[in-house]
């Protein structure tokens, strides 16, 4: 079973973002996700897998948050990878 985390948000919030109910919690989901890869807490790869698209696909999400893919981690971490 998958884990599920609940978030307790006013209704406003989703009304002020023009987004209904699924819209708000896969934007909440998205944006988690890409601050944890941010922090360097997770993967661009790890991050894809939970969203259900490509890498590749994420890569080019972290754009709309301007976020930049290349830092010296994540380089070290792809070279090592390889």
């Amino acid at each position: 079973m998958t884990p599920i985390i609940a978030i307790e948000y006013p209704e406003y919030l989703a009304n002020a973002m023009r987004m209904n109910k699924q819209e708000f919690g896969k934007e909440i989901k998205i944006s988690a996700l890409v601050k944890l890869f941010e922090l360097g807490k997770i993967s661009s790869g790890t991050a894809a897998k939970v969203l259900q698209i490509s890498r590749i696909d994420f890569l080019e999400l972290l754009a709309k948050y301007t976020i930049s893919y290349l830092n010296a981690d994540t380089i070290t971490e792809d070279l090592q990878n390889a």
